[in-house]
């Protein structure tokens, strides 16, 4: 039975910050096997976010700052880390499949957790399909005589596969594809340092202050803070260490220090890829900026490093793929357990492997969607969920911590509520980034969101499902 909503309040009032070691879960549904460890934790995060993933708005980001993209990274990964440490905080106290949903749903309730869960999901289920989308673009560029859809369809079904195979299988999978993307990203950058020194004199500052001959109107900072703005989507994944609390070893302590170690890692990747990007191309304009990237490797390495350039990435966006599928099936999972969403479909795991087969089975038919959506559409949409979980990630911190607490030194004050109302309003910044059509698209994802509620509610009559009911 669902606790009423004044037991709630006296629990709540009664131990303010009390915080399960793990979350309970109905014997019914199962329960996930703690196997992972900070290692592997951090491999998930890296590999959603795709160490590659710099070269993708390679070109764009260097015309907006007039060559400076590895300071916007650098301010990027500054604004970044308020958010980082607040999901952090909160997976030390709520350490669930949830995520954002559970952090939510602990700190501002169900109503406020269900629309965050909700909001996540338009994330991460487009986040897949974008992977897919570019395997079937690169490949057919590769092999001009297979139509794209043939490796759309294939990736989908080998993904799906490998996330029925369990959690195990997937950890095992992202060391292959992180290590092949690191071997990239070393032959890469000791083959530049042979075309860089060969330019004669090095600039080493100018990824920072700019190409020489850049426009003008590239150098200040609303340049950078623009060039800023995209790049904040090549850190979307550091949040998806936390959807696998569940299956962490001493979770409280190890997701709080992946979520940190996969942010400043994947921070560092991507300023030092780009600065070398940036010495061996010091330029501040491209014929074809979304080809600019093609152009960089082939200059630095030639059609070997080119054709490497191709693998490395078709891994990544397989690797992102497997691990965002991985990460919307156990949300839905925390959902379905919960009976915000059926059940029967969502809330059981399978008894072999414990996976969240029907979040993984529904996950894939709407990644089928890639076969008729572009790139273009999808990549403009891909943001709205998350930024709705970091901003109200940042905001469960200052209630949790700030407003149920009572201690008001200047420790705790700087800790519970400036840091994360930095992360909050940084995040408020992202959102004049977004397009009108993700706004659109969001919203409406909102709308459909709230009608589900309320027939999951019986038109709000009934109060909205909870785990620990």
């Amino acid at each position: 039975m669902t606790q009423t909503p004044s037991r709630q309040r006296t629990r709540s009032a009664r131990t303010p910050l009390a915080a399960p070691t793990e979350p309970a879960v109905p014997s019914s549904a199962g329960a996930f096997k703690r196997v992972l460890g900070v290692p592997s934790l951090v491999l998930l995060g890296l590999v959603y976010m795709v160490p590659l993933t710099v070269f993708t708005t390679y070109g764009i980001v260097t015309e907006i700052t007039g060559g400076r993209q590895s300071a916007a990274y650098l301010l990027t990964l500054a604004v970044m880390l308020f958010t980082a440490r607040s999901y952090g905080r909160m997976a030390r106290a709520y350490p669930s499949a949830g995520s954002a949903y559970a952090y939510s749903t602990a700190s501002f309730g169900p109503v406020a957790g269900f629309l965050t869960g909700w909001s996540l999901m338009l994330d991460y289920l487009l986040l897949p399909m974008i992977n897919y989308l570019i395997v079937g673009i690169y490949l057919n560029a590769a092999l001009p005589m297979v139509p794209a859809w043939v490796f759309v369809l294939a990736s989908i079904a080998l993904v799906s596969g490998l996330n029925l195979a369990g959690i195990t299988t997937i950890a095992r999978t992202n060391w292959i594809i992180v290590v092949l993307q690191g071997v990239f990203i070393v032959i890469f950058a000791v083959l530049a340092a042979s075309v860089v020194t060969g330019q004669g004199a090095v600039d080493l500052a100018a990824p920072f202050t700019g190409a020489a001959g850049a426009p003008s109107d590239t150098l200040g900072l609303a340049p950078l803070m623009s060039g800023a703005a995209i790049l904040c989507l090549s850190f979307l994944g550091f949040d998806a260490v936390s959807t696998f609390a569940e299956e962490a070893k001493d979770a409280s302590r190890t997701v709080p220090r992946a979520i940190m170690l996969t942010t400043v890692i994947a921070g560092i990747m991507f300023i030092g890829v780009s600065m070398i990007g940036q010495l061996v191309m010091p330029v501040a304009s491209f014929d074809d900026p979304d080809a600019a990237a093609f152009e960089i490797v082939l200059r630095t390495g030639g059609q070997f490093l080119s054709v490497f350039f191709v693998a490395a990435s078709v891994a990544g966006s397989l690797g992102s793929a497997l691990t965002s599928q991985a990460s919307v099936s156990r949300i839905l999972y925390s959902m379905g357990r919960d009976g915000v969403l059926p059940r029967s479909v969502f809330g059981r795991l399978s008894r072999r492997r414990s996976v969240p087969v029907g979040g993984v089975l529904v996950t894939s038919a709407v990644a089928l969607l890639a076969l008729v959506l572009s790139l273009a559409t999808v990549s403009s949409l891909i943001s709205f969920g998350a930024l709705v979980a970091f901003s109200v990630v940042n905001l469960t911190v200052i209630k949790r911590y700030w407003f149920r607490s009572a201690e008001r030194g200047l420790r705790h004050t700087l800790s519970s509520l400036v840091l994360p109302a930095v992360g909050f309003l940084a995040t408020v910044w992202l959102w004049t980034s977004l397009s009108a059509e993700a706004l659109i698209v969001g919203i409406a994802w909102a709308v459909v969101g709230v009608g589900a509620l309320a027939l999951v509610t019986r038109g709000f009559r009934r109060p909205v499902p909870t785990l620990d009911g």
